[in-house]
């Protein structure tokens, strides 16, 4: 019998919960229910989902930043359909693949100029191990430094390197030699390598966790810094990069020169998982300096012809659809017209960020009222506020997005970069209406706010 895959999904359509219940993490499924997320979405196209009942959602988390040109781009699509159609040789393993040393070829291209050798891999998380074997390898040394409230991902050397507590907790030991540093801390940096042990800093160009921005000079002298004592300068790029930030690059914004850029994300098309490590020649020469060594580090799946179709689509539409400009465009609106909001609304403290990866930031109000409403939040479980505002963005005006963090009261935009104007009043509107029903006490959100209180609690006393 043929599968039908259609047939499969229009018969089973309404199960997605309950099989995630009794086959996946049940955990998911019981927050999901717990703040009103369980739709059930039936298609997807550009920046927008669409449910079951036929409401279109405007989606600011974009999978994290996979769907950079919105889901379900037709040219990458096609490409891919191409791919299928031609029967293609792949992953024959003892060859080499035209497509991976075309998508080398035009990512080296791209990259800033020290960067001339290319290792592909499946996600983010493998780009960082990669990055932590070739830095230790090149230099001979074992020390990797990294910031505090960093996240590199969830697999165990990226772990090691992952600023959030609660990701670490349970899942020691760790790798040693793993040290953190405060972000933006020039000072600290110096002091940690002049111990001349370090293989590598690895940095994030702007934290995802919070949306901190570097200072302008910050980035730069760090690689100087690395340099002088030794250690590789490494530029997680994996959600800052390819447009997201207005460049192509979010280090291009200060000209800085890593001696690896990692990759990933956007880089699918969102379709095929596929990630990078960009590197000199240097550390290409050092780790696989001999031919018993070809295949010293690698992986399986990692230079399959979806994903380095995929790749090859994504960097066409980037540029022929020119959605660096257009996220730089939107961005700097968005920082304007939510900027506007932070004078009215006292619970709205600062918008920051760069293109489309933006941070809507809230502390605590001046008068006693909305005073007293928020430590009762703040006393059930730090970061409850943000909560607040994300709920309502999406049960009343249908905006996904996500706090930006554990424990801080930050809200954070990642949206695709092909939205457009009218998107952009939506979300404007939609802020300007939710911090409005914020600032009344009593009202429907503090309900909600008691609810995600007493929510709190319990799960404080369960732990």
């Amino acid at each position: 019998m043929t599968l039908k895959l259609a047939d499969l999904i229009a018969t089973r359509r309404r199960e997605n919960f309950t099989l995630h219940e009794q086959y996946l993490n049940p955990q998911m499924v019981r927050v999901l229910r717990t703040i009103g997320y369980d739709r059930v979405y039936t298609r997807a196209e550009g920046p927008y989902l669409f449910d079951d009942q036929g409401n279109r959602y405007l989606d600011l988390l974009s999978g994290f930043g996979v769907f950079a040109l919105g889901r379900n781009h037709p040219t990458v699509k096609a490409i891919l359909k191409e791919v299928l159609d031609l029967d293609l040789p792949d992953l024959v393993q003892m060859d080499v693949s035209l497509l991976a040393g075309v998508l080398a070829e035009k990512l080296v291209e791209r990259t800033p100029e020290p960067l001339t050798r290319l290792f592909f891999c499946n996600s983010g998380a493998e780009a960082v191990e990669a990055a932590i074997k070739f830095a230790r390898y090149t230099t001979g040394r074992s020390r990797i430094l990294y910031c505090e409230h960093a996240f590199h991902g969830l697999t165990m050397g990226a772990l090691s390197l992952n600023g959030e507590e609660i990701f670490r907790q349970g899942f020691g030991p760790l790798l040693p030699d793993c040290d953190p540093i405060p972000f933006n801390d020039l000072e600290a940096l110096e002091r940690a390598l002049k111990a001349k042990e370090t293989a590598a800093f690895i940095v994030e160009p702007i934290q995802g966790k919070g949306v901190n921005l570097p200072d302008d000079d910050y980035l730069a002298e760090a690689a100087r810094l690395c340099h002088r004592h030794g250690a590789l300068f490494v530029a997680d790029e994996i959600q800052t990069g390819l447009g997201r930030t207005g460049r192509l690059w979010a280090i291009d914004h200060w000209n800085v020169e890593p001696d690896m850029l990692l990759m990933a994300k956007a880089l699918s098309g969102g379709f095929v998982p596929v990630g990078a490590v960009a590197m000199t020649r240097r550390i290409m020469d050092k780790v696989f300096n001999r031919m018993d060594r070809a295949v010293v580090h690698g992986s399986t799946f990692s230079k399959n012809n979806m994903a380095m179709a995929a790749g090859l689509a994504t960097l066409e539409v980037l540029e022929s659809e020119h959605l660096m400009e257009n996220a730089a465009r939107q961005g700097e609106a968005l920082l304007a017209e939510l900027g506007a909001l932070v004078d009215r609304y006292e619970f709205f403290h600062q918008v920051r960020g760069k293109g489309l990866m933006l941070a809507l930031e809230f502390g605590k109000p001046e008068s006693f009222k909305l005073k007293t409403a928020w430590n009762l939040l703040e006393t059930a479980n730090k970061g409850l506020f943000s909560q607040m505002v994300t709920i309502p963005l999406f049960k009343k005006h249908r905006i996904l997005s996500q706090v930006a963090g554990h424990g801080m009261n930050v809200v954070k935009f990642l949206p695709p970069l092909v939205i457009g104007d009218d998107d952009r009043r939506w979300i404007v509107t939609a802020m300007d209406d939710v911090l409005a029903d914020c600032h009344q006490v009593p009202g429907a959100i503090w309900d909600l706010g008691r609810t995600l209180a007493g929510h709190a609690l319990k799960a404080r006393k369960s732990a």
